[in-house]
């Protein structure tokens, strides 16, 4: 266990008055935090707060030891601000979505890589939001709305969710020109939601939602893209999912102005606070990275 990385815990708690409040500035679990603290109490051998049912106080064995942390953190940040040879050495955990990890995450990192040639990543690509905290990570891109207001995230740029279809379908079926005729098409859906059978649309600035019965339905964007080109019907996806396809005009965009509101992308990490050199170093040359990559999209997927 770290033991400056129970200190800062402590002194969490002391600044915001309650474990909850830790938890929340520090982007860790309550109970995360509640071991760490009995973990550095019975480590000293007496109580470090008094615990009433409004808030927490330091004891006197507290306050000694809560002026001391600080000093203790202080230098310690010092130190390993000053050691730029060692800042840049360890290990990174990232995570991102499957096809944008691919595409756009992978060539950061290993960008990142040649740059820091002592640095090591791990990359999780998965479609979940995993737990930074519970998974042990240290980054994560995220594309829509945190559900997590505890983490910090720093925008890169939005996506489009867009409708395509093949030119060989389209020529048989014709194009749809407001949701409503998607009734008479043939739909693929893509499951993240169990039974989610509805489109959201947005016209004029009016949302609207269409209920479909899928003729296909799959759990992996790129099934149901290798359907909707091979004319099967017609599909949703991501603009960057897309925007190859649609350059290549293998895909065909349908209702652009219907499409709903974009979704965010994001970066996210536990907290900024003590954050080490090597992360920041990551998180800004990602930064700057999928900011250029997201003007390009913009561009290209504008109405």
């Amino acid at each position: 266990m770290d033991r400056l990385d129970e200190l800062e815990v402590f002194l969490a708690i002391l600044d915001t008055g309650s474990l909850v409040g830790a938890s929340r500035k520090l982007g860790r679990s309550a109970p995360a935090v509640t071991r760490l603290l009995s973990a550095l109490e019975e480590r000293i051998g007496t109580r470090l707060l008094e615990r009433t049912t409004r808030h927490l106080a330091a004891t006197e064995a507290g306050l000694r030891l809560a002026g001391q942390a600080r000093q203790v953190l202080s230098l310690y940040e010092a130190a390993v601000s000053d050691d730029a040879s060692t800042a840049m050495r360890g290990k990174l955990r990232i995570t991102a979505p499957m096809v944008f990890g691919r595409r756009h995450v992978a060539p950061i990192v290993n960008s990142y890589l040649d740059r820091y040639p002592e640095m090591q990543v791990e990359m999780m690509m998965s479609d979940r939001n995993l737990d930074l905290i519970e998974e042990g990570l240290d980054l994560a891109v995220r594309i829509g709305t945190l559900a997590d207001t505890t983490l910090v995230a720093r925008p890169v740029g939005m996506v489009g969710r867009l409708l395509v279809a093949s030119p060989d379908y389209l020529a048989r079926r014709g194009m749809p020109q407001t949701p409503h005729d998607l009734l008479q098409h043939d739909v693929i859906f893509t499951t993240e939601r169990i039974h989610a059978t509805e489109w959201r649309f947005r016209h004029e600035g009016r949302e609207r939602t269409v209920q479909l019965t899928p003729r296909l339905t799959v759990n992996e964007i790129d099934a149901a893209l290798l359907a909707a080109k091979a004319g099967r019907g017609i599909a949703r996806a991501l603009s960057y999912q897309v925007a190859e396809d649609l350059e290549a005009g293998a895909l065909v965009r349908l209702l652009p102005d219907y499409e709903p509101a974009p979704l965010p992308v994001q970066l996210v990490v536990t907290g900024t606070r003590h954050m080490v050199p090597r992360l920041r170093a990551f998180l800004d040359h990602a930064v700057s990275a999928l900011s250029n990559l997201s003007v390009i999209q913009q561009a290209q997927f504008r109405s």
